[in-house]
């Protein structure tokens, strides 16, 4: 089985992370399940920064309803790496991420995923339509 090419020049934002000791598993590496915190973090620093997305008091909140990652090639503590971007869909009241991992400059990703925010009202947790400037940070991610 050929391994699909997730290549750097196919995303459009990155999240520098330095790997932490405690993400390493008793195999080495970085256990399956860090690399979901990985692209949480990417996606809400992005929200966060770029979209104004307020976490802690603002009307809408992002919950994610699916989610998704393949392993090709092992990263581990200390190590720098690059969380790629990129929105696949982009709906009414829910956005579809799609991330890769790569090692600090390299060209082809290590990991690659998906993950589905559909966005709530805070109060209610009924989904709500994607404020403005939060949907132009959003497209913005989009590829031609």
């Amino acid at each position: 089985m050929q391994q699909p090419q997730h290549l750097r020049e196919h995303y459009r934002h990155f999240q520098s992370i330095t790997t932490r000791w405690h993400d390493n598993d008793l195999y080495g590496h970085v256990n399956n399940v860090t690399y979901y915190s990985y692209f949480d973090t990417a996606v809400n620093s992005y929200l966060i920064e770029t979209g104004g997305l307020d976490i802690h008091h603002g009307e809408i909140v992002g919950f994610v309803v699916s989610s998704s990652c393949d392993y090709f090639a092992s990263i581990a503590f200390p190590e720098r790496i690059e969380i790629g971007l990129r929105v696949g869909n982009l709906g009414n009241s829910s956005v579809q991420y799609e991330l890769a991992v790569f090692k600090e400059g390299e060209e082809q990703a290590c990991a690659a995923g998906r993950f589905v925010h559909v966005f709530v009202d805070r109060a209610s947790n009924r989904p709500t339509a994607i404020p403005q400037a939060l949907r132009a940070a959003l497209q913005t991610l989009q590829l031609p």
